[in-house]
Parts: structure tokens; C-alpha cells; sequence
């Protein structure tokens, strides 16, 4: 969808000076309305929250942590996406200290060198990772307090969560306003989040109210919910992503938000949940398109359903809106009720969003990072453009510097998301940090309407004897086209004997799809199917990009909990 007269069309949202005003005037204007569904238990019935309700947990909870002693100190929270775990992030940051979001994946000693790091005084988890909490707070002196989201009376230092919310209730029934009356300063750091890498790399990204809701507010200008949406929850909300454009924006925008179950879980709780918006990541929408195609094809509805999405994209086109009757049965498979899907976090293939939006789902891409709470740029819900990630936000500066001849540079950008700065690390924020201007690390371009194109990461670029630049990621994305290809990464080196670069790619197939066409095959067999995919690939670039070798892993790679592959650990891996 690309309709130019929304070019400049904005939508119109009230101001907000931070997290708590946030909470306070949506729990003022949609005081009934639900703003989360939860289950009580798994596989139960979802059980509505409202924005009241919400408002008064957090006070509640916030109350009974600052009369723990804890103001203005760090506090970590750690577990899967729950309710809980939302109520604990707003009690901390609106008036109580600062919260230290944790990647419940991580290991027990990648988590205790963090607590370290951070300094926490305290740390809000779930019973899923109580052993390896309990296992990392050894040895962290200045932890004080762990309190568990799921049991129900204190032992020692070990609290529960749902005693101190009671003791809140108490103490706001006898006078304490100490948390509700708590000023905000909007400037100061309210959030510590690690980015993702092994200990040693992983930064702590500073983040104040004024950064968070700055994206909040701009972000809403381009795409809206109501409160007649649901959301479901479904990427970890310790990443930005998920939190700021999700669980925040929808809190902002009165949007209900339902907490999925888990990833096996998705289809299921969107129908029970009647959700109909939904945020992911290229590897979660790319698989439900493989599932809609591959159930297609065993109904022998295939050829039909390919004649009715050219036929919707040239409707689209014509600015006819296509018709959800058309696709009555993908529509049922993603629920019922889904109209709005949003991918980030990495490239995902265009005509993955142009098949979901001519079926009759409003599907497009935005690109961000931690270091901008997170969103850089977006497109709009009723103009964009399917292989860009975006207008810059409104109140977000971009620029390409250091272009090449094709247009390509460096993205830089500044405004109010910006982050503070690294945590303990000024020579890194220096690096990144140059006159207001975030240096992102990544290559793109603007194009002549100003949406703006992702090319790469420039620390992965792979530089040719002749000084041509090779974005691994774009070969990786014709290679991951092939059906045969479930991933891929690519990785070029310098050949001594031909002076040449020589581009390599690791592949893992999809082997189900290859036993499916080819029946049971043997390793040379599956090597010779693939390099006839890789050469086929091979024409579509020119001859330096091409792919000279290749080798096939049994395993899938290592990923992080946004399931991006863990790049340079592969890399790494298979140079030793």
C-alpha cells in the first residue's frame, strides 16, 4: 500500500513527558477498558486487565519497593513475558530507581557478570528462572533483596511480589504517597539494557523517560491501534523493540495487549485472544508465509491462491482495496481477527510483506536500534513502501554519510531517542556518540521519496582486493530464497594463491523441504542439489558477489532471542 495522499498525513496524539504520565493518563482516558489479557494458568482462558487495574498495581508495587529502601536504586527483572513482569519495569522506573531488563536465555554466568556490572541492588524474577537466579546472585554482595513473581509469603530475603503489592495496597490506604507523588526527571538514566553478545561485548545502553516516550509519542504519529485492537505479546519484552513499540506504545494508544504462550503457541492464543496486531521478527513472519504456501500446496490450492495474490497486487495497486473474503482461509489461520503485522529487527524479503498485504493484512518493516529506544525510522500504516524500512521518525534527524557512488554510506541519526550514553564505557560513547549524532554501524540509503533502504552492517562489510564493498547480507538474502536454504551466512577472505576475495558461504538447509522433493539423499547428493541453487543465484549478481564455496551444517546456528544468528560467533567458529 502506497498512498501518496497520506505522504504527509500524521496522526494526532496527546503529549507525554514520561513513562509515569503515560500510565496515568491512559489509566484516566481508558480507565475500563482492558489494557492486557493474561492466563491464570497455562492453556487456560484469558483473563481480562483493565487500565484502572494496571495504574494500581504499579503504584502498588512501587510503594512497597521504595519502602524497601530501594529509591534511586538498580533493580533487575528477569523472567518470560507475564504481566508481572510489565507492572515491575513501570513500578521501578516511575518513581523508585532504575531497572536492569535481563535476557532470560542467558547463563547462569553470563547473568551474574551483569548483576555485577550493573550494581542491582535487588532482583524481581519468575519461578522458570529461579535456579539459575539463585545460582548467579552468589557472590554479588550488593544485591539486598530477590523477589520471586509467583510465590506467595516472604522467607528471608527472599520476598514475593504479591506480598509486596498487598503491603502497598496498605500503605497507600494509611497516607504513603511517597511513590505516586514521586517527580520524574525525564533527563535521567530510568533503564540499563545489555545488548545482546557474550559478557565481554555486550554494552549497557542508558536510557532516560525522556528517550523512551520521545519514540513512543513519534512512533504513534505513523502507526495507530486502538482500543478495539489487541496485541499479542509475543518477542521478549526485555528488548526495546518489544517494549517500546509494543507493550508501550499500546499502553500510550489504549490498545489491549494479550501475553502469548510461548512460539508453539502463537496460532492458538491469536484466536483465543482475537488478536489483530502483531510485531515479529523476518524468522517468524518467513515461516508462517512457508506454512501458508506449503498448506496450499498439499490442498492443491496453490496455483489458485497465486492467480488471486496478482490479481490483489494489481487491485492494490489500482488502489481497489483486495478483499479478506479472497483469503478467507489464511486469514482464519492467523486467527480471525489479524489486520496490522510489523517486522524488525533485521531484513526481512519484500515479497514476503507484498504476498501478506495483497492477502489482506496490512504488513510493512521498520528499522532501529537499543541505542535510539529503539526506533530509527518506520513507514507509515497507510503509506509505505514494501522493501524499505521506512520514513525517519518525526523528531529524528537521518543522514547518509561517507556515500559511495551508488549512494550508500552510513547511517547517523539524532533527536530526542538518542541514547544518554554507554554505561561505564565513555570511550565507546565517544566512538558512537559524535556531536548528538548516533553512529549506527549501518550502511543504507534514502531513495527519491526519502524511504530509507537497509544494505548492511558496516562491520560485516566484505572489502574486495579492488575495493569493492560486498554486503554479506544481501547475498545471504538471494541465498535464503532457495527452498532448499533454511540459513545461511556468508564471509569473504583473501586468497594468497589468486590474489582474489573469495566469497563462502555455511549453509544449513531446510532438510525436511529437501526429503520432501528429493526423498532421502546423501551428503554429496544434497551438496550437488544445492550448488545447483548457488549457481542459479550466482547469475542474478555480478561476478565478484558470486559464491565460490560452500559447506552444509547439521545444526541450525546459534541464535539470540530476537532469533537474529549470532553472526560473528559463526564466524569465529569456523575459522578456529
Amino acid at each position: 500500500m502506497n498512498r501518496h495522499k497520506f505522504k504527509n498525513a500524521e496522526y494526532s496524539f496527546r503529549p507525554i513527558s514520561d513513562l509515569k504520565d503515560m500510565v496515568n493518563t491512559s489509566a484516566a482516558l481508558y480507565s475500563d477498558k482492558r489494557a492486557f489479557l493474561v492466563k491464570n494458568a497455562p492453556g487456560g482462558t484469558y483473563v481480562p486487565i483493565t487500565y484502572t487495574q494496571l495504574k494500581t498495581d504499579i503504584d502498588e508495587l512501587g510503594t512497597a519497593l521504595m519502602d524497601l529502601g530501594l529509591s534511586g536504586q538498580k533493580i533487575a527483572v528477569i523472567g518470560e513475558n507475564r504481566y508481572e513482569w510489565v507492572i515491575t519495569y513501570l513500578a521501578i522506573v516511575n518513581g523508585v530507581g532504575i531497572v536492569v531488563p535481563l535476557d532470560r536465555e542467558l547463563p547462569v554466568e553470563e547473568v551474574r557478570n551483569l548483576l555485577k556490572r550493573a550494581e542491582v541492588s535487588a532482583i524481581v524474577y519468575s519461578s522458570k528462572v529461579g535456579f539459575v537466579v539463585e545460582e548467579a546472585i552468589k557472590g554479588v554482595e550488593s544485591i539486598d533483596y530477590i523477589i520471586n513473581m509467583d510465590t506467595l509469603e516472604h522467607t528471608g530475603n527472599k520476598l514475593s511480589l504479591k506480598k509486596l503489592q498487598r503491603a502497598g495496597k496498605r500503605l497507600i490506604l494509611e497516607g504513603n504517597r511517597n511513590f505516586t507523588d514521586a517527580e520524574i526527571d525525564r533527563e535521567a538514566m530510568c533503564s540499563l539494557l545489555f545488548t545482546s553478545g557474550t559478557t565481554g561485548l555486550a554494552k549497557g545502553v542508558m536510557l532516560s523517560h525522556k528517550n523512551l516516550t520521545s519514540n513512543v509519542y513519534n512512533m504513534s504519529k505513523f502507526v495507530k491501534v486502538t482500543h478495539n485492537d489487541v496485541g499479542l505479546s509475543v518477542l521478549p519484552m526485555h528488548h526495546t523493540y518489544e517494549l517500546t513499540c509494543h507493550v508501550f506504545t499500546c499502553i500510550y494508544q489504549g490498545c489491549c495487549i494479550a501475553i502469548c504462550e510461548g512460539l508453539k503457541y502463537i496460532v492458538k492464543n491469536m484466536a483465543e485472544a482475537k488478536a489483530t496486531v502483531m510485531l515479529g521478527v523476518p524468522l517468524l513472519f518467513e515461516s508462517m508465509h512457508k506454512k501458508i504456501w506449503k498448506k496450499a500446496e498439499a490442498s492443491g490450492k496453490a496455483d489458485k491462491m497465486r492467480t488471486a495474490v496478482q490479481i490483489s497486487k494489481k487491485l492494490g495497486f489500482l488502489k481497489i482495496k483486495s478483499t479478506k473474503k479472497l483469503f478467507k482461509a489464511v486469514h482464519q489461520a492467523m486467527g480471525g481477527h489479524m489486520r496490522l503485522l510489523i517486522s524488525g529487527a533485521a531484513a526481512i524479503d519484500p515479497e514476503v510483506i507484498e504476498n501478506f498485504n495483497a492477502m489482506g493484512f496490512t504488513m510493512f518493516q521498520g528499522y532501529g536500534m537499543t541505542e535510539n529506544s529503539p526506533i530509527i525510522s518506520v513507514n507509515k500504516d497507510r503509506y509505505f513502501k514494501t522493501a524499505s524500512v521506512g520514513l525517519p521518525l518525526p523528531g529524528t534527524e537521518v543522514q547518509i554519510i561517507n556515500k559511495d557512488e551508488n549512494g550508500v554510506g552510513e547511517i547517523i541519526c539524532k533527536g530526542d531517542s538518542v541514547m544518554i550514553g554507554y554505561y561505564k564505557d565513555p570511550e565507546e560513547t565517544k566512538r558512537v556518540l559524535i556531536d548528538g549524532w548516533l553512529h549506527t554501524g549501518d550502511y543504507g540509503y534514502f531513495d527519491e521519496d526519502g524511504f530509507l533502504y537497509i544494505s548492511g552492517r558496516k562491520k560485516n562489510v566484505i572489502v574486495t582486493k579492488n575495493g569493492k564493498n560486498i554486503f554479506p547480507e544481501e547475498v545471504e538474502f538471494y541465498l535464503s530464497r532457495s527452498d532448499n536454504i533454511k540459513e545461511v551466512i556468508v564471509w569473504g577472505y583473501d586468497d594468497e594463491k589468486s590474489g582474489d576475495t573469495v566469497i563462502c558461504a555455511e549453509i544449513y538447509p531446510d532438510y525436511e523441504a529437501v526429503e520432501e522433493k528429493y526423498g532421502k539423499i546423501s551428503k554429496d547428493e544434497l551438496k550437488r542439489v544445492l550448488k545447483k541453487d548457488i549457481d542459479a543465484i550466482n547469475e542474478l549478481m555480478p561476478l565478484y558477489k558470486r559464491v565460490k564455496r560452500f559447506e552444509i551444517r547439521e545444526e541450525e546456528f546459534e541464535k539470540t532471542t530476537t532469533k537474529k544468528i549470532k553472526r560473528h560467533a559463526a564466524i569465529h567458529n569456523r575459522m578456529l
